[in-house]
């Protein structure tokens, strides 16, 4: 050992009276000093403006450092320039100067030459790495409560691979005399370990290996501040399988063996290699090791207990990929391994997930593969798409073959994943949004779905014109309870839902919450006694209301002390109509979950169209908060009496002045205007049907703040019953979710709802703690102080400590 320390010093030194160590060390300082003063700038221009600009500053430290934009990347992807100049000299020259048969003759054995070699290069890497430990050393001073764990595994992962690169360039170094030639060569290995992880990946077994030997994204893991043992042991495998190689290489030129023998050495160093990989790879045999403050590259508390609750039981995931499908591109053959690092947060915990692939071709509900195929039937379309992608058509099932597995048309053909648990089943679907693929959110209410009995149920009563479940139209609700193409919809968060007729069914005792939504029409006797039969019993329930149905919903509310009040809430707008009305979250709504509380935070509203104000005994049989509510000086409740056609005015009305300002609705009834709409008066860009509007106390208009939705609880039978009234029924509804103008609460809110009802059990809580580095600490004078010590005064020390060295070494 000795001996290879003496061989490791002497290479240092070597290296060091090399101009070109010297050279690639104030190249590399300048380069990371220049990465981290471009993007460091850039925020703190961020944070100097201000505003709504501080609400993106989180998580700095990772931002600035971590993948995909950050420093780390940045750097780690340009090392694979600098190493070949330096290894294509460590044994190329010995051989070139003929130096290697003095090393033969020694009593040196080869395996010292190249272990003291490869540690000269190790502690050479030790000086580049010092170099972003520096940029570290900036960002802890610049970044207010920097994430310090997270950049030390940066640090780590961008050392191992530099000493990976560093055994790379070694044993290329062996194969030649010339030194320009073992560059190239190091330059091709390295292009050929970032290219294998793509070769083969259709072919089980295979994938897994090429995969692992791929070197492209190795590090990023470790960048982003997770350390996980498998990309530990892939750097571990790949430095020592070409530290063999350089060794058997050196010894094969001294013996007389066949060649047979000399490949079989370098065939079980691979082998060997490989295996190693393949079992360190596995789940079971993987550790991880999260260095972020705020753990962020770890599944959050309650997706970890969701999977710690399955016990020892395998979780089985089927995924179906239909060739047809618009989805496929993420399911092919050659996409497993990206599928499963998807998978892979979920592995760490539960190590004993099994995974099927089925493939086959049916039809779907994208009609623009029908109209831009015409004539073609689904055998030759999918035919044509197996030619095109060079998929062997044998691997996918027929429409007949699938179904008689199962029954994939209530999914709409879409790729989906059946998860099975025990003797249950559900599916994990994909979204047709920007992330596309289920978050821990959605994965674990389908796993929490599969080990319960009963998930809460929430029931919608129709028969009096309420707005549906099923349909897509603008007022109804299909957008938020059962569209398996929305992420955010109720069944996917872990809900079931159902339609309910009260004059055909009794209200199943086992629902969560009853919701009456908008009827147009009066209940029975019958429906109403069972209703109040619901409420007595300490059901919950939500009502939501319109302007104009105060007789038909205040008889029911009449019950729980609260009633719609007479009119409708306007707030005049030169932008929309003066019937969207934008309340505010009041502090109990935002403890219903920990999302909703960051949108009152930055005061996100509710838009509703066509609200009316709710008043109620603050005396009577139910404790009640507001949750909603108008802000006092931006609208007013208009005293009239709104029909449906006057709410929908502002959508499609007109105003015919010949018939004495009569507005004309989009059903072709006339009526009267409540106020003066031909007024000239009105602001630029208002709808014509609500010109002139104005506030007339004299009419009964009141101002003020005045609720739109309340909270309503009470103890029944030992269990607190839970009841929300809202004055509008939109802001549940298809349109106002898909709202593109406003940036709303909506989505949030009506969430909230139904995980009070749930008693928060679902949507499952996804909270991780919040960013605490999330300001500079940098001021434009430490900037440019930044700017001429890593640009200018560092390079230049070590251009005047480099100089020194090589001058003195000339000399002597």
């Amino acid at each position: 050992m000795k001996t290879t320390f003496k061989i490791a010093r002497t290479e240092l030194a070597m290296l060091f009276y090399s101009p070109i160590a010297w050279f690639l060390l104030v190249a590399f300082l300048f380069q990371s000093g220049l990465a981290y003063i471009n993007i460091i700038e850039n925020y703190l221009t961020q944070q100097g403006m201000g505003g709504v600009n501080l609400k993106y500053l989180r998580f700095l430290t990772s931002k600035i450092f971590g993948p995909p934009l950050g420093i780390w990347p940045s750097l780690a992807n340009k090392l694979y320039l600098y190493l070949p100049l330096l290894t294509m000299g460590l044994m190329s020259r010995e051989i070139s100067s003929g130096t290697i048969k003095l090393l033969y003759s020694s009593p040196t054995r080869i395996r010292e030459i190249i272990l003291g070699k490869f540690m000269a290069m190790m502690m050479y890497n030790l000086f580049l790495v010092a170099i972003p430990g520096i940029i570290v050393i900036c960002g802890v001073s610049n970044i207010a409560n920097c994430d310090a764990g997270m950049l030390l595994a940066g640090l780590l992962g961008m050392y191992l691979l530099l000493c990976t690169y560093a055994a790379i360039g070694l044993f290329m170094s062996s194969l030649t005399s010339y030194q320009v030639v073992a560059a190239l060569c190091t330059l091709v290995v390295l292009a050929a370990l970032n290219y294998v992880g793509n070769i083969w990946q259709d072919i089980d077994f295979v994938r897994d290996l090429t995969y692992f030997l791929s070197i492209y994204g190795r590090a990023d893991t470790m960048l982003s501040g997770l350390i996980v043992t498998k990309d530990i042991f892939y750097f571990g495998g790949i430095i020592t399988m070409f530290l063999c190689f350089c060794i058997y290489k050196l010894q094969s030129d001294r013996e007389s063996k066949p060649a047979l023998v000399k490949a079989g050495r370098y065939t079980l160093i691979i082998v060997a290699v490989l295996a190693l990989g393949y079992i360190t790879s596995r789940p079971r045999f993987t550790g991880y090791y999260d260095a972020t403050t705020t753990k962020t590259m770890t599944l959050a508390p309650a997706a970890q207990n969701v999977l710690k609750e399955t016990g020892d039981t395998t979780l089985e995931v089927t995924t179906y990929i239909n060739l047809l499908d618009n989805f496929f591109w993420y399911g092919r053959p050659d996409q497993r391994n990206a599928d499963m690092m998807r998978w892979e947060q979920y592995l760490r915990f539960k190590p004993d997930i099994k995974f099927n692939y089925v493939y086959y071709y049916d039809s779907v509900a994208d009609k623009n593969l029908y109209k831009f195929n015409p004539g073609q039937s689904i055998d030759s379309l999918a035919v044509k798409y197996a030619k095109s992608m060079k998929i062997n058509m044998s691997l996918f099932k027929t429409p007949a073959g699938i179904r008689k597995i199962i029954d994939l048309r209530g999914e709409q053909g879409r790729y989906v994943m059946q998860l099975k648990y025990k003797d249950k089943t559900t599916f994990l679907r994909l979204f047709n949004d920007r992330l596309i693929f289920p978050t821990e959110t959605e994965t674990s209410a389908a796993i929490k779905r599969l080990q319960q009995a009963r998930m809460p149920k929430i029931a919608f009563v129709t028969g009096e014109l309420e707005r549906s479940i099923d349909k897509e139209g603008d007022r109804h609700y299909k957008v938020l309870t059962n569209d398996i193409t929305f992420r955010y919809s109720l069944i996917n968060q872990g809900f079931d839902v159902m339609s309910l007729s009260l004059k055909e069914q009794t209200i199943p005792a086992d629902i969560t919450a009853l919701v009456i939504a908008d009827p147009k029409v009066a209940f029975d006797t019958v429906a109403l006694s069972k209703i109040k039969a619901y409420i007595t019993a300490g059901g919950n329930l939500l009502v939501a209301g319109e302007p104009g149905k105060q007789e038909i919903l205040n008889p029911i509310l009449k019950e729980l002390g609260v009633q719609l009040k007479e009119g409708m809430l306007v707030e005049p707008n030169k932008n929309f109509s003066p019937a969207l009305v934008k309340p505010l979250l009041s502090a109990k709504a935002a403890t219903f979950t920990r999302t909703l509380n960051g949108d009152r935070e930055d005061s996100l509203p509710v838009t509703m169209f066509g609200a009316a104000a709710l008043t109620y005994d603050p005396h009577g049989a139910f404790t009640v908060d507001t949750l909603l509510a108008t802000i006092g000086g931006s609208g007013w409740n208009k005293k009239i009496k709104p029909t449906e056609d006057m709410i929908q005015a502002a959508e499609g009305a007109t105003t015919d002045n010949s018939r004495g300002g009569t507005i004309i609705m989009a059903s072709g009834t006339p009526m009267p205007m409540p106020v003066d709409m031909s007024s000239d008066n009105a602001k630029p860009g208002q709808d014509p049907v609500w010109k002139g509007l104005s506030f007339d106390a004299s009419q009964g208009d009141e101002k003020g703040s005045m609720p739109v939705a309340l909270g309503l609880t009470r103890t029944v039978n030992g269990r607190q019953q839970r009841i929300v009234v809202s004055g509008d029924a939109d802001f549940l509804s298809n349109s106002e979710l898909n709202r593109q103008n406003i940036q709303t609460s909506n989505f949030t809110f009506s969430t909230a709802v139904f995980s009070w009802f749930a008693n928060g059990e679902f949507p499952i809580d996804g909270y991780r703690p919040p960013s605490v580095d999330r300001r500079l600490t940098l001021t434009d004078g430490g900037l440019y102080f930044l700017k001429v010590m890593l640009l200018g005064v560092l390079p230049g020390i070590l251009v005047v400590i480099g100089a020194v060295i090589l001058i003195r070494r000339k000399r002597k």
